[in-house]
């Protein structure tokens, strides 16, 4: 599962049918529908240990359905669920992994490892208001900040 480190505010993580439920129910309350489809993304979202492509994601879809479904199917679905915050983008890898806490919104921080790819997610509020803040004095309207952080994670360190 994504490493989460909270250094702000306190986050509940969900995991397992719970994580699906709070998925669905963010999806629900967005004023969209919960479908098979939509269920069957998720899951095989949620099973991926870090960010995973739209490809990787259709082709697990595939073999657990049992019949070929096409990667733009998957990036609409995946585009729903960033939007309703049931998954989250790592933009440098254009991937994408289920968010353990669809409840609560707030901008992610990521640590991407260069060596071996591990995904860190750092929930620091500050940080993100900073940069909010930043672009605001730049004259410039935020919607949503993007930070990643590239490097190497203490294991490849």
């Amino acid at each position: 599962m994504l490493t989460t480190v909270t250094t702000a505010e306190a986050h509940h993580d969900h995991a397992g049918p719970e994580l699906a439920a709070a998925a669905a129910a963010a999806v629900v309350k967005a004023g969209e529908q919960w479908t098979d489809m939509r269920a069957a993304v998720f899951g095989v979202l949620a099973r991926f240990e870090q960010p995973a492509s739209a490809y990787d994601i259709a082709d697990a879809v595939s073999v657990a359905l049992g019949r070929r479904i096409a990667a733009n199917s998957v990036y609409r679905i995946l585009d729903l669920f960033v939007a309703t915050n049931v998954a989250r983008r790592v933009e440098s890898r254009n991937a994408y992994l289920a968010n353990a806490h669809p409840d609560c919104r707030h901008d992610c921080i990521f640590l991407v490892c260069e060596t071996c790819g591990r995904t860190t997610h750092i929930d620091d509020d500050r940080a993100a208001d900073m940069v909010r803040d930043a672009a605001s004095a730049a004259g410039f309207t935020p919607l949503r900040p993007v930070i990643e952080v590239r490097g190497t994670c203490i294991a490849c360190g």
